[in-house]
């Protein structure tokens, strides 16, 4: 009853708390789309990403390597996952497509995968309804697949899908850690953005800050719409909408955020909804739909993205495998 509270004075607020999840999500993938366009490299999109939460969360650095201590450290990996490889696998798939399927493949496949993997782990009972989600969504990607040349690759694809499949490990880990959620939050960003630091200096990745090169109106930017908004405010806000509207009507952000992702896109980076692209993301969409739908049980799930998520990413999916 607790999740219960849309009649109370919190529902409205609930609902622009989720609004702005929602738009806090498709920047993300726009975004990360457009770092290709900017002066920042990657190398220089994922430090900014992931050392603004740790400097604004800095007061709280003792109390969570206390905590990591205690964590188990194959949960810990999982976690991991979700932080700067999700990040790079992300910002190269999205490099190789276009934002609309950055934005749609990503949190549309997230459901699909951690079904499978909590089958992998001998949890193999499912609803109809939730295979018939889980089908529209596979059915989905193979019409995104048929994409190439429009702006997409094949390549391109298969990294998103490996993109879907990292958060859908770190959504394991999101099971089992007993860390709250802003120590989970700075640990991810801490060895992330350490990761990042690391990769530039030493040469395997390009850094156009480290050579001076950068602009400061992207380095601007990027921090404000990832390291403060997607690093912090859009956990916020999800958490706050979860609360206030219970998780069942909070998921409905994971269908539209892809839809508003496609629609900005056109103006933005001059992309265009094509008839195939139209009809992927309708069936993506309508099986995040249905597969949120399905929930038996409300949870109160971890909010996703705190750490370098795709966006859109839905509260049932947390609770697959339990």
């Amino acid at each position: 009853m607790g999740m219960r509270q849309e009649s109370g004075t919190r529902a409205p607020a609930g609902w622009a708390a989720l609004a702005m999840t929602v738009v806090l999500w498709s920047s993300f993938a726009l975004s990360t789309r457009g770092i290709g366009g900017s002066s920042l490299t990657v190398a220089d999109a994922a430090f900014l990403r992931f050392v603004t939460p740790v400097v604004l969360l800095a007061p709280l650095l003792p109390s969570t390597i206390q905590a990591v201590r205690r964590e188990r450290p194959q949960v810990l990996a999982l976690l991991l996952v979700g932080g700067l490889p999700h990040f790079l696998v992300f910002a190269f798939g999205a490099h190789l497509t276009s934002a609309a399927l950055t934005g749609m493949l990503v949190p549309g496949t997230v459901p699909l995968f951690v079904t499978l993997l909590a089958m992998a782990r001998g949890r193999t009972s499912l609803p109809p309804r939730r295979l018939v989600a889980l089908g529209l969504i596979t059915a989905g990607v193979a019409v995104s697949g048929l994409l190439v040349g429009g702006g997409a690759s094949l390549g391109g694809v298969g990294l998103l899908l490996v993109g879907g499949f990292a958060w859908a490990v770190f959504t394991s880990g999101l099971q089992r850690t007993s860390l709250s959620l802003l120590q989970m939050v700075l640990m991810i960003c801490t060895v992330s953005s350490i990761a990042a630091l690391v990769l530039a200096v030493s040469g395997a990745m390009p850094s156009h800050l480290l050579a001076g090169t950068a602009e400061v109106g992207d380095v601007l930017a990027l921090t404000a719409l990832q390291g403060i908004g997607t690093g912090l405010m859009s956990t916020l806000c999800y958490a706050f909408a979860v609360k206030a509207l219970g998780s069942g009507r909070a998921s409905v952000g994971g269908a539209v955020s892809p839809v508003l992702t496609a629609v900005v896109a056109v103006p933005i980076f001059g992309e265009q909804i094509g008839l195939g692209l139209a009809v992927a993301l309708a069936l993506i969409v309508a099986g995040v739909a249905t597969f949120n739908g399905t929930a038996r049980r409300p949870v109160v799930p971890r909010p996703p993205m705190s750490c370098g998520a795709p966006g859109g990413l839905n509260s049932t999916a947390w609770s697959v495998g339990r």
